[in-house]
């Protein structure tokens, strides 16, 4: 929904554009934003989740995966329930702290030409590092919490960008969108000490999309600085938890009806926003 939204006000500031572009351009032919450049960016990056994030389970070992966890009672051993956040304890009452925000950074190098009097369209390649984390718990009845946490470690994006350039040519209003390859780091926290757990591709590489819009101002005629918002969602959608008996009874919630359970979170997409500074050479 929220990306969305983005789109709809790119769509929206390129339709207005035109018209405002080509009152204040006529005739003008600028050579800014026209040909290679390189930038580097300071990035803040957030996590886009929801509170209705869960954990599912599979407790014959296989990929049928549902929302309960039943006891040999017939009753949901999950029933404390779930947060999207890192547990503060063994009991939901004790609550969650919340995702992880964190700093990157990025180095691009790409390509702008212009198209007509105040168009600009270009492509480029950029490498990511640091990222923010995502964490979902469950908690269970025994009492235990479960967190499952994720963060991207590193990426690389193909995007191109479509933009205007008013007045004399030295700003740049811009939509951006491409793909992306990331590395998503997959970690597991219990204080559940009967069981046995393992982390199944624990580190794993992913592809995904990206949408966002920036502006750019060239401050001489080579150096620019500019802002820049970025929606980046990755299907992460191969890892999971599998779970076996340990030192627990045969009786155990996990492992009461095939020996192994296998756990994962409920929503397998991961969604960072990302707002960045930019400051770029123009060859």
């Amino acid at each position: 929904m929220k990306s969305s939204m983005y789109l709809a006000s790119i769509v929206a500031i390129a339709a207005a554009s035109p018209a405002f572009a080509q009152s204040d351009n006529a005739g003008m032919d600028s050579d800014y934003f026209s040909g290679p450049y390189v930038s580097a960016s300071l990035n803040g990056d957030f996590v886009n989740d929801s509170g209705s994030e869960r954990i599912v389970f599979d407790p014959t070992g296989g990929e049928n995966f549902q929302i309960n966890l039943p006891t040999a009672t017939g009753a949901n051993a999950f029933s404390p329930g779930y947060c999207a956040g890192e547990a503060l304890g063994s009991q939901r009452v004790q609550g969650c702290g919340d995702d992880d925000s964190a700093l990157g950074g990025s180095i691009r190098a790409g390509y702008d030409a212009r198209v007509g009097n105040f168009a600009v369209a270009g492509v480029l390649l950029e490498g990511t590092l640091g990222g923010a984390t995502d964490y979902t718990t469950g908690f269970s009845t025994t009492p235990a919490s479960y967190t499952f946490s994720r963060e991207v470690e590193g990426s690389a994006a193909l995007r191109g960008r479509l933009g205007i350039s008013p007045g004399d040519g030295r700003g740049l209003l811009y939509a951006t969108g491409g793909v992306v390859y990331g590395k998503i780091d997959h970690d597991f926290a219990t204080t559940n000490t009967a069981n046995a757990f393992e982390v199944i591709d624990e580190d794993d590489w992913q592809f995904g999309g990206q949408i966002g819009m920036g502006g750019e101002l060239m401050i001489t005629d080579n150096l620019s600085f500019g802002v820049e918002y970025l929606h980046t969602r990755y299907n992460d959608d191969d890892t999971y938890v599998r779970v076996t008996q340990g030192t627990a009874p045969a009786t155990n919630p996990f492992v009461r009806q095939g020996g192994t359970t296998n756990m994962r979170l409920s929503n397998q997409d991961l969604s960072i926003d990302s707002f960045r500074a930019t400051v770029g050479f123009h060859f």
